[in-house]
């Protein structure tokens, strides 16, 4: 183990013992389990739930005792294990995540607005046709009732009836329709599970999913699609962050620093990730599978730190 490694950890513990904090004080605050803030201490960084972890939970105890923790990330920057990605550790060092979520809130629509455009145009010049369409029509289409009334009122009557029979028809097919379209929701089944995460698939998806991610405390996540970060940060009780997937995609990772106190939903329908009965639609053979489906749920829902995949179907 090399000087730098053994300097950061105790450059840590010094500074928290310093502050008067215990681990369990620590933990209490940072909601990081104590196991792993010993991990920290000791430089044993494999003992972490991975590589991805490492530069925030040192971050997250650097800044509870004081100390710089984007200076100590980059002192140390050698001694630590390479992450996924480097843009992670500069989003982490930023302070204010609800100002970085609105003003992507605020690219994102301006980007909307750029592609609304040109859109529009297409829009109004088709609307235009469609009208200029309709009143050669009403007016071809009065001409010839007005010929039919001179020639025959019993054709008009029967013509009359006929199109109110087609209206209704065309009525009821809609309402029939709308019916149809409205019963059809997202529903959520486990594949896999482990004691660090599992994996899930999801029906009737939009072809953009909607994500809304929430907690009742302090909480770490991330999404990541494709193998790439779309989003990460720390959220606590009073916030929240939401995003669209892009179109086409089959499948979203979820990474969760503080899984039992957070909340995910998607096109609106809450994601029960966490609850052994939201997997009652996972099949089993026999009554073996279904205990062991049951005990995989239960350590799935006490688990802290999990990686959650779901998929789309």
């Amino acid at each position: 183990m090399s000087e730098n490694k053994i300097t950061l950890g105790k450059t840590l513990k010094d500074a928290r013992i310093a502050k008067g904090f215990t681990l369990d004080d620590l933990q209490q605050a940072t909601k990081i389990q104590k196991r792993y803030l010993i991990a920290i201490e000791d430089q044993q960084f494999d003992e972490l739930p991975g590589d991805f972890y490492v530069r925030a939970f040192i971050k997250q105890y650097a800044d509870m005792v004081d100390l710089d923790g984007g200076e100590l990330l980059k002192q140390f920057d050698s001694a630590l294990p390479s992450t996924q990605t480097q843009e992670y550790v500069d989003k982490v060092n930023e302070n204010n995540p609800e100002t970085r979520s609105q003003q992507r809130k605020v690219d994102d629509r301006s980007l909307r607005l750029r592609r609304l455009i040109p859109l529009t145009g297409i829009v109004v010049v088709v609307l235009a046709v469609l009208v200029g369409i309709w009143i050669a029509a009403a007016r071809s289409g009065h001409s010839t009732a007005q010929q039919n009334v001179d020639s025959s009122s019993v054709s008009v009557s029967g013509s009359s009836s006929s199109s109110s029979s087609s209206s209704s028809s065309s009525s009821a097919a809609k309402k029939s329709s709308s019916k149809k379209k409205a019963t059809k929701k997202g529903t959520f089944k486990r594949l896999s599970a482990t004691t660090s995460g599992s994996t899930w698939q999801m029906t009737n998806a939009s072809s953009k999913p909607k994500i809304n991610l929430s907690a009742t405390g302090n909480s770490w996540m991330s999404v990541s699609v494709g193998g790439s970060t779309t989003w990460q940060g720390t959220l606590t009780s009073s916030t929240t962050h939401a995003l669209t997937l892009p179109s086409g995609t089959t499948s979203v990772t979820f990474n969760f620093g503080n899984a039992p106190v957070t909340t995910v939903k998607v096109d609106g329908q809450k994601f029960n990730f966490n609850s052994a009965t939201a997997t009652s639609n996972v099949s089993s053979s026999s009554s073996t599978t279904t205990t062991t489906t049951s005990t995989s749920s239960s350590t799935t829902t006490s688990s802290q730190v999990q990686r959650v995949t779901l998929e789309f179907k």
